[in-house]
């Protein structure tokens, strides 16, 4: 079954990006991903700074640009797991090197 994790990063978490000791836990986490063969695809994602942000006003669509935050966390990348169940990416989901600040979704993924 396929699995999205959600990774939810603080704007702290964002900041340490460049930092060459959180990067290599990422680097690592992806690695073994890799090398366990359940790994279909996924991506980080630029600052929440970056976004644009299109909303559905009746017929129209109001664009903006930057975040528009609701909590401390903003979404920060994705992985897609292929694992047999919900405990084997909640397993998965654990190694996540997230922050203390951070958090990570599992959902499944909806089959069409």
């Amino acid at each position: 079954m396929q699995y999205a994790l959600i990774i939810r990063e603080s704007a702290a978490d964002f900041a340490k990006r460049q930092d060459p000791n959180y990067k290599n836990g990422w680097i690592a986490y992806t690695q073994a991903l890799v090398q366990a063969g359940i790994m279909t695809g996924g991506a980080g994602l630029t600052t929440p700074e970056t976004g644009t942000v299109v909303r559905r006003r009746g017929e129209d669509h109001d664009v903006q640009d930057g975040p528009y935050p609701e909590g401390k966390e903003q979404l920060g990348g994705f992985y897609l797991i292929d694992v047999p169940n919900l405990d084997a990416a909640l397993e998965w989901a654990m190694r996540v090197p997230v922050s203390a600040d951070g958090s990570v979704e599992i959902r499944a993924r909806l089959q069409m």
